[in-house]
């Protein structure tokens, strides 16, 4: 499920439509969007709560965007930008889909939401709880990324309960598939930092001295992404998930094509198994 709605909110961060809205509300800058957008939710606020959320980020990389951005838009124009650059994002891109297939994906997704407990999911429940669009690709999207950072809540406390900090899953996923010279700058750690979380996992017997992934590693990783799909399941009880594919699926397909085959948000090329960090 993941990976058929994770595109579907990826438009925000990719697509030439959403990068535009954040500048006209005066995010310019791929990162100020990124933190204002993603941060609105929870209202103006500062670097540490976001750090604690977005989980991979260095402290460091937060703290220049946040609180920063709000002085050039207030969450509430954050919201109002988001919302409207992937709607927009998704109207050419699903132009060639029917209008009922989006309206029943949109309520299918939305009732999903109305399943979560908000219990423990700070981003998750702070999505969940923006006001529901009526247009459906705005309902669309709003419900994608309620679920999205719901999941993402339900990942990082998975993480956190394997002793894990924010660097050590990107060394993880850079052993196993997009590399350190993608993942490292793209979330702000330093050299020094990185090496360190590299150490640590060599140390706790994740990673061999030679940086390759042991097999205790890939055991003890797979259960954390169980652990996730798990904590994600309540969204899906009782639907008929052959029903939500079929919808997803052309949706998902063409939201694709706003995102690099290889993107830190860790959406694995093809529909498959996620390869690291949501």
């Amino acid at each position: 499920m993941w990976t058929l709605y994770e595109p579907v909110h990826a438009v925000t961060y990719f697509a030439p439509e959403a990068r535009r809205a954040y500048e006209e509300a005066g995010l310019r800058g791929y990162w100020r969007g990124y933190f204002g957008g993603r941060a609105a939710p929870l209202g103006p606020v500062g670097a540490a709560p976001a750090t604690a959320l977005f989980f991979t980020f260095a402290p460091a990389m937060v703290a220049r965007a946040l609180p920063d951005v709000w002085q050039r838009a207030t969450p509430a124009e954050a919201l109002a930008a988001r919302l409207a650059g992937a709607t927009d994002a998704l109207t050419r891109l699903t132009a060639d889909i029917p209008a009922a297939t989006v309206e029943a994906t949109a309520d299918l997704l939305t009732e999903a939401v109305d399943r979560l407990a908000p219990a423990g999911r700070a981003l998750g429940a702070a999505n969940a709880a923006l006001p529901v669009p009526v247009e459906p690709l705005a309902r669309l999207w709003h419900a994608a990324t309620a679920l999205r950072e719901h999941r993402g809540d339900g990942h990082v406390a998975a993480l956190v309960t394997a002793g894990l900090g924010g660097c050590e899953p990107l060394v993880w996923r850079a052993t196993t598939d997009l590399g350190r010279e993608a993942l490292q700058s793209n979330r702000g750690w330093s050299d020094e930092e990185w090496d360190a979380a590299t150490r640590r996992l060599v140390e706790r017997g994740w990673l061999a001295e030679d940086g390759t992934p042991t097999t205790t590693g890939v055991a003890e990783y797979e259960r954390i992404e169980v652990a996730t799909d798990v904590l994600a399941a309540t969204a899906w009880t009782g639907v008929d998930p052959e029903r939500v594919v079929a919808l997803l699926t052309p949706i998902a397909r063409a939201c694709r094509a706003v995102l690099p085959p290889a993107n830190p948000i860790g959406l694995p090329a093809s529909n498959g198994p996620a390869a690291g960090p949501a």
